[in-house]
């Protein structure tokens, strides 16, 4: 999911950048995988134990990354 459709599930869809500030603090990162939130255009966006670490997660779990950003095909749409 994008930061932007999450805040948008939460209720709140101008809320992304606080999605976003939200994600950087989780501290539970097994039981919240903030690692699979990325920005609206596809782009990776942030991670909070670096980029490097948000893409070889994302790479582990199959989801296709190209020029650091994920395929089209791979947004949960809500």
């Amino acid at each position: 999911m994008s930061y932007k459709q999450v805040a948008i599930a939460a209720g709140s869809p101008k809320a992304f950048r606080a999605v976003g500030n939200l994600m950087n603090k989780n501290k539970d990162t097994a039981r919240i995988p903030c690692h699979r939130v990325v920005k609206s255009d596809g782009t990776l966006g942030g991670y909070a134990r670096g980029a490097k670490k948000k893409l070889k997660m994302l790479e582990k779990e199959g989801v296709p990354v190209r020029n650091n950003r994920i395929g089209q095909g791979c947004f949960l749409i809500i």
